[in-house]
């Protein structure tokens, strides 16, 4: 191990903001403010886009007790990008990094900002510039190749499991069918977070459906009538990036026959929390159309809310996404690391959790998977529910949820 370069950083924050994208913003600044490898340390003002314009955040010249009240606030502080840079745009990064004398480079996002930094890290290698690339996980998607988890799915799975509880309460109280969609294009862990509301045998959500199985039109209908049967009424979970037997989204679908405008994001994906909407109108349609029996049947959608409530922060989500930050900074200081900051849950009676630098390419690969999935351990065999078992997985990085009371059984007259 050699020591480090003295030089320059520049942070920044990229994709959807959580509720503690910002913690991992300020364990990188408290960290770089303890060594002296780094001389200035700029904010890009919306990541990427920020750079190639010179925007910057003087942000070592902070006052703590402003760090700590940003720390605490949802969304991205420095102000995040949706733009997914090729080989050319990197280019324009590269030159700035080399203009202002940029030695350590952090990018806290998803998986497209992992790739983002993995070409930048080839790019400052290729022209023999001495530079370190750390990639900072965060979405709320929980997707995030190698590592256990991803800061911001326990506070975001908070608030899903929050508002299940609720919701479950308001469907005991006026019984019919509610349908939830929950972010989640690829991937069904904020989904599957719903069954965390689960107190009693009868709970909801009673049906959950995730984009790791096929969804069927019609086995829904009679999953929905069957639970209805039994219970008097049926909570339903329903992942926004849920598909048909042939890999098309069903948004996608939905938007078909309702001639409705597909609209995509920067990278070419169908844009699912704009229009899932009409995800969630369709499905209750279709149960209005075919239930007679069923007179209240109600959907929502839960949106951009899941993402930077303020008042669903886990505290288990707010100090690993510090904690990652922080070790962004730690791993800069050896001279021939660069990678992705990864959590790693030890053998433990307890929840305890670890870190470790894994290469760029492991979590930004080439080839597919370029995401994780669900495990299969998790999934019941017939694709609508998620096992009990999930609870040991998303419990410890949810935390405490909202305790509520109930009567036990009617007293004779």
């Amino acid at each position: 191990m050699t020591g480090p370069r003295t030089g320059n950083a520049i942070v920044g924050q990229a994709g959807g903001p959580t509720v503690v994208i910002n913690q991992s913003l300020v364990g990188i600044i408290e960290e770089a403010q303890k060594h002296g490898h780094i001389l200035r340390l700029l904010g890009a003002r919306h990541g990427v886009r920020g750079i190639v314009n010179e925007q910057f955040y003087d942000l070592k010249r902070q006052p703590t007790n402003m760090l700590e009240l940003v720390a605490r606030t949802p969304a991205a502080a420095l102000g995040a990008t949706r733009d997914k840079p090729d080989e050319e745009y990197c280019e324009r990064i590269f030159s700035v990094f080399r203009k202002h004398d940029i030695r350590y480079f952090f990018y806290i996002g998803g998986n497209d900002s992992a790739q983002t930094a993995r070409i930048i890290n080839r790019i400052a290698g290729d022209n023999q510039y001495e530079m370190r690339v750390i990639h900072v996980p965060k979405t709320i998607d929980n997707d995030l190749l190698v590592t256990d988890h991803c800061p911001g799915y326990g506070s975001a799975a908070k608030f899903v499991a929050s508002a299940f509880i609720g919701d479950d309460l308001d469907n005991r109280a006026l019984s019919g069918v509610k349908i939830n969609i929950i972010m989640g294009r690829n991937a069904g862990f904020l989904t599957a977070a719903s069954i965390l509301a689960r107190r009693r045998p009868d709970d909801g959500p009673h049906l959950v459906y995730l984009p790791e199985r096929p969804f069927d039109l019609n086995r829904f209908v009679q999953d929905v009538e069957a639970v209805y049967d039994r219970y008097g009424r049926c909570l339903v979970a329903v992942s926004e990036g849920i598909v048909d037997d042939k890999g098309e989204l069903w948004a996608q679908k939905v938007s078909v026959v309702k001639q409705e405008t597909v609209t995509r994001d920067p990278h070419g994906n169908i844009e699912l929390s704009a229009g899932a909407g009409s995800l969630a109108d369709y499905l209750a349609g279709t149960l209005r159309a075919r239930c007679k029996k069923i007179r209240r049947i109600r959907a929502d959608t839960f949106g951009y809310l899941q993402r930077s409530f303020p008042l669903c922060c886990s505290e288990v989500d707010a100090w690993e996404a510090r904690l990652v930050g922080q070790m962004a900074v730690s791993y800069s200081l050896d001279a021939e690391q660069d990678g992705s900051v990864a959590l790693v849950r030890l053998p433990s009676t307890t929840y305890t959790v670890g870190t470790k630098l894994v290469d760029l390419s492991e979590v930004a690969p080439d080839h597919p998977p370029f995401t994780t999935t669900v495990p299969d351990e998790y999934i019941n065999e017939s694709g609508n529910n998620v096992l009990n078992s999930f609870r040991e997985y998303a419990g410890p990085l949810v935390g405490e949820l909202p305790r509520v009371g109930w009567f036990e059984q009617i007293a004779p007259v």
